[in-house]
């Protein structure tokens, strides 16, 4: 089976680990599982939450990245 059928089939995340560095290989780790939004969705699942307290903060959060993204642009203006 040559290199490239192996990682087809292979699931999740993966990192390497070159030079015995695992410090630089959890850094990666780490930043590939933010990227993908891992950590958050396990921390939204650690407690129920009803549909309306999600809408809410579902909401709240665009209004922050809106106004960020307002004050960006106003400061790049």
């Amino acid at each position: 089976m040559s290199k490239h059928a192996k990682e087809q089939f292979s699931k999740g995340t993966r990192v390497d680990v070159h030079n015995n560095d695992l410090g630089k290989a959890l850094r990666k780790l780490k930043k590939k599982l933010a990227d993908e939004g891992v950590l958050q969705e396990l921390r939204a699942r650690e407690f129920y939450q009803s549909k309306g307290t999600k809408r809410r903060l579902e909401k709240l959060a665009a209004t922050r990245r809106f106004k960020k993204q307002s004050i960006k642009d106003a400061t790049n203006w």
